[in-house]
């Protein structure tokens, strides 16, 4: 299935040593998401490649689009299976530690540390349906509808094809009288805690699911401590790969998602 979907390599300009098969590449970037080492650390015995023939074969198959279309795939298995909770929506987000500041590093207001964040829309079966990642100071309400206009329309069932969820579940850092009047404008009604209120509404028992998707997320070592600068290469290892564990299970075949979260 990933096979079908990365790019077609170009053409040798030297002489040299035989390009290293995909699969072998992929096994390399999965193995750095694992363990969480960096890449230039990847011992050549496992047979892998190098740790840089993996991070430029990672980086061509981001702007080629792969990891999108993967996970657009898998969604629509997914929703052929009746697996799919399309109806409900829950977001949150989760701080990540930065190990080394970028040119232009911020303070996280709630750690008083430079670090980043991923945003994270999930399904009611805890299926990541977008994700994205920030800087650490970032208010979580601001990516609320950048999350929402980002997910997919996804086939696999007779009618339409579905996009937008009938309801969204959120915290109090979501709580905004305008972001619940565009979220009702686009077709979703908002069910957001609201500040000031007491706990015990009820709204937990349907947002753990997103708690526990980001949990999954934060089980890979790679993506707990961010290394890279730029936020379109290594932060790429990430979100979607809770997708792929849970069409295992369910679907019975061991699929892997690694997908771009850094748009």
């Amino acid at each position: 299935m990933i096979e079908s979907l990365l790019p077609e390599p170009g053409p040798k300009l030297v002489a040299g040593r035989p390009r290293m098969p995909d699969r072998q590449a992929l096994c390399g970037i999965l193995f750095v998401l694992h363990t969480g080492i960096q890449c230039g650390y990847l011992p050549h015995e496992l047979g892998f490649g190098s740790g840089m023939t993996c991070w430029r074969r990672l980086a061509a198959w981001n702007e080629a689009g792969a990891w999108d279309e993967l996970h657009l795939v898998l969604l629509k298995k997914l929703r052929s299976a009746k697996q799919l909770d399309w109806p409900r929506a829950v977001i949150d987000s989760s701080h990540v530690r930065a190990a080394r500041r970028g040119p232009k590093a911020v303070q996280a207001r709630s750690t008083a540390r430079p670090g980043s964040k991923h945003h994270v829309l999930t399904d009611g079966h805890c299926i990541p349906l977008a994700v994205s990642l920030t800087g650490g100071n970032r208010n979580d309400v601001a990516q609320l509808l950048p999350l929402l206009d980002k997910v997919q329309a996804v086939v696999g069932r007779v009618g339409r094809p579905g996009r937008r969820p009938d309801m969204l579940f959120a915290d109090r850092g979501y709580d905004h009288d305008k972001y619940r009047r565009l979220l009702r404008q686009r077709g979703s009604r908002p069910a957001i805690a609201e500040r000031g209120q007491q706990h015990g509404t009820g709204l937990s028992t349907f947002r753990w699911v997103v708690e526990r998707t980001i949990s999954w997320l934060h089980g890979f070592r790679r993506l707990r401590i961010r290394w890279a600068r730029e936020r379109n290469k290594t932060a790429r290892l990430r979100v979607r790969s809770p997708c792929g564990g849970r069409l295992g299970r369910r679907g019975g075949s061991r699929l892997v998602c690694v997908a771009a979260a850094g748009e």
